[in-house]
């Protein structure tokens, strides 16, 4: 059972006659312990302007905090991937945009995927970290099935992205086997890339962001800083801005 409606996977068809007579998809992936919801604006705002959007609730999510300690992240991205078929099955191209885990899911898809991903837009995608508390995980999971969550670091009042209150540390320990395996293969991704990073990101720290930027073959990368947004800048006080530079770049780069 879905924890709120809002966190349902969302999914809507192209209107090639507001983009040029293309069919473009987007594929939208939310982060880590949350859902939909923390997405579901950008995503009708992009279907707004056109585009076909595929949104999946990543397996583990949506539910109950428990059910992210029975799943790998390989389900991620498998569910990701079969959204991402979808897309294709009615579309000449297709973006991602993703949040936090989200991104580490979407750089995999550009990695593996190649041509199917036109372009990548992260917003503060969590792809590594220098927090001393990870090099724990192997021990803690075994300990503790969870910890405090990180939901909702969002400096507009009155948002919520509708995640889960604890950290389930088995799944956690599954993102950081994601990063083993993304990371290196980083030189893989050649897409336009657009890449938002708040200034200050109470859930991460700014090692993601000289990782993905330092190892990223693309030709076409654009670092843009959030200054009014927490991590969830998709619900915060930079989200028209994301919007609107987004659809920017996604009608430039599917042009």
């Amino acid at each position: 059972m879905l924890i709120h409606p809002t966190a349902e996977p969302f999914s809507a068809p192209a209107r090639p006659e507001l983009t040029g007579g293309r069919s473009v998809g987007v594929l939208v992936l939310h982060g880590f312990s949350g859902s939909p919801a923390s997405m579901r604006p950008w995503a009708e705002d992009l279907n707004g302007r056109g585009y076909a959007v595929e949104m999946p609730l990543l397996p583990g999510h949506g539910t109950r905090w428990q059910d992210l300690n029975g799943v790998t992240w390989r389900q991620w991205y498998d569910e990701a991937s079969t959204a991402l078929d979808r897309l294709l099955e009615t579309c000449e191209t297709a973006v991602v945009c993703a949040l936090s885990m989200g991104g580490s899911v979407a750089l995999r898809l550009a990695e593996e995927r190649g041509s199917d991903v036109g372009g990548l837009v992260l917003v503060n995608p969590f792809v590594s970290s220098k927090r001393r508390e990870l090099l724990a995980l192997p021990v803690l999971k075994r300990i503790l099935p969870g910890l405090k969550g990180i939901t909702n670091d969002i400096k507009k009042p009155g948002m919520d992205e509708i995640g889960y209150p604890m950290l389930p540390l088995k799944g956690l320990a599954e993102v950081v086997a994601m990063w083993r395996v993304v990371v290196p293969d980083l030189p893989r991704v050649t897409q336009p890339l657009l890449y938002f990073r708040s200034r200050i990101d109470n859930v991460i720290d700014a090692s993601s962001s000289a990782t993905v930027l330092g190892a990223v073959s693309s030709r076409d990368v654009e670092e843009r800083l959030l200054e009014e947004s927490y991590h969830v800048a998709t619900l915060d006080h930079d989200a028209k801005r994301i919007f609107d530079e987004s659809a920017e770049f996604i009608a430039r780069v599917t042009a």
